[in-house]
């Protein structure tokens, strides 16, 4: 999804840069698409910084997971990353058992894609427009109003889920 939003970008800059050489003369079209395209190639608009592959299978009691392995293509200092979101560790405890123990995870059949994150837990959160000045420093208003459409996004009390990060295996 991110690559197709990038590509948008890249194209909307495209058609501005080109509805500009055009509007100046049509001549310069040919010249300002040749700009664009030598500058975009050299500044890596073209090349995604972090490439993502599937990870090998690996099994864990609950099942089968596939996670995704990220590797730096421009900078080979860092090192690559096998990253596995959204892993139960907990059966929630929520229903009949709502404020009791949380109980063992669930188990799946088949291969589970560890690809996307699990729900946060839900959160009573202050509003940031409203009593700031007695409430919370200005900075951390306005942080909050940056995080406030993601941390309402996505809620849920199923909300025993890791995210493992781990240096990649060498296969």
């Amino acid at each position: 999804m991110a690559r197709k939003r990038h590509l948008v970008d890249v194209l909307y800059v495209f058609a501005i840069i080109l509805k500009f050489f055009t509007s100046v003369s049509p001549s310069l079209s040919v010249f300002g698409v040749s700009v664009f395209i030598v500058s975009s190639v050299s500044a890596g608009i073209y090349d995604t910084t972090m490439e993502g592959t599937l990870t090998p299978e690996i099994k864990i009691k609950q099942g089968k997971l596939v996670g995704q392995r990220f590797e730096s293509r421009t900078n080979p200092d860092l090192n690559a990353v096998e990253v596995y979101l959204g892993i139960p560790y907990a059966a929630p405890p929520t229903g009949s058992q709502r404020f009791m123990p949380p109980g063992s995870p669930p188990q799946w059949r088949g291969v589970r894609f560890a690809d996307t994150f699990g729900p946060v837990c839900p959160q009573n959160l202050p509003d940031p427009n409203k009593g700031t000045k007695n409430a919370m420093s200005e900075g951390r208003a306005n942080y909050l109003r940056r995080l406030l459409p993601y941390l309402l996004h996505n809620q849920s009390e199923d909300c025993l889920y890791l995210n493992i990060y781990a240096p990649a295996q060498k296969r």
